[in-house]
C-alpha cells in the first residue's frame, strides 16, 4: 500500500468527524485545515456524533500553538493535529483535501507548565510487537537508551503548550517505528499508571508510546 493509501485508511474512521471539500483553483495548492479554536488551556474534548463519538485531549498555548489528540477505542492516538504559533494546522495522518475538525464538546482539565527536570528518571515503553524499550530522561532533558534491543534517544525541552514538553526522538532497532520524529511528551493524570505519552507527528500515522516508570 502506498503512503497516501495508508494515510487514507487510517483516517477512514474519522471521516464522519470532518467536513472536507476540494475547492482550490490550483492543483498543487496544499489542502487547508481548520480546527475548533479554544482559549489557552487544556481540555478533554469530543467530536463526531452520538453514534460514533471520538474522545481526545486539546492543549492550547498563549502563543497560538495547539495540539489536538484524537484517540481510538483502545485509547491510542488515531489522529494528531498540531499548530506551531499562529502557523497553519497540520494533521497526522496528512489530509489530502480541505478539512474542518469540529469539536462537539469540551471540558477544562488541570493545566500546568512542567519543567524538564520533573520527568527525569527511568522508563519503559511497550511496542506493538510486545517487546519493551527501556530509556532514561536526564535532568537536562536528554533521552538515553537502555540496554534493550530497541533504542530510544533524543531530547525533551520546554514547551509553550500546557502539560507538555517538546520532543525530538530517534529510534534504532525498533521494528516499524520511524527513525526520527518530532512531537510532544504529554503528561496527564488520566494516563496513570503511565507517567506520560510520547506523541510524534509528521509521519503516515501518529507515533504514540506510553511510558511507564522503570
Amino acid at each position: 500500500m502506498s503512503r497516501r493509501g495508508a494515510a487514507a485508511a487510517l483516517l477512514a474512521p474519522f471521516l464522519p468527524l470532518m467536513l472536507a471539500a476540494c475547492g482550490s483553483s490550483h492543483d498543487d495548492d496544499a489542502p487547508t485545515m481548520k480546527v475548533t479554536e479554544l482559549a489557552a488551556g487544556a481540555y478533554a474534548v469530543s467530536t463526531g456524533d452520538a453514534a460514533s463519538p471520538v474522545d481526545g485531549k486539546y492543549y492550547a498555548g498563549a502563543d497560538g500553538s495547539r495540539l489536538l489528540v484524537l484517540n481510538n477505542s483502545d485509547q491510542a492516538a488515531a489522529a494528531l493535529y498540531r499548530r506551531d504559533g499562529n502557523g497553519p494546522w497540520r494533521g497526522t495522518p496528512a489530509a489530502d483535501a480541505d478539512t474542518v475538525v469540529d469539536l462537539t464538546g469540551n471540558n477544562t482539565i488541570a493545566a500546568s507548565t512542567p519543567g524538564v527536570a520533573s520527568v527525569a528518571g527511568r522508563y519503559e515503553v511497550r511496542l506493538a510487537s510486545g517487546a519493551a524499550a527501556a530509556f532514561s530522561v536526564g535532568a537536562g532533558g536528554d533521552i538515553v537508551p537502555g540496554t534493550t534491543a530497541c533504542r530510544l534517544s533524543g531530547k525533551v525541552a520546554a514547551s509553550t503548550l500546557p502539560n507538555t514538553l517538546k520532543l525530538t526522538l530517534a529510534t534504532a532497532g525498533c521494528g516499524d517505528l520511524p527513525a526520527g520524529v518530532e512531537g510532544y511528551l504529554v503528561i496527564d493524570a488520566d494516563y496513570a499508571p503511565a507517567a506520560f505519552r510520547l506523541l510524534g507527528t509528521g509521519g503516515t500515522a501518529p507515533l504514540d508510546l506510553w511510558a511507564y516508570p522503570g
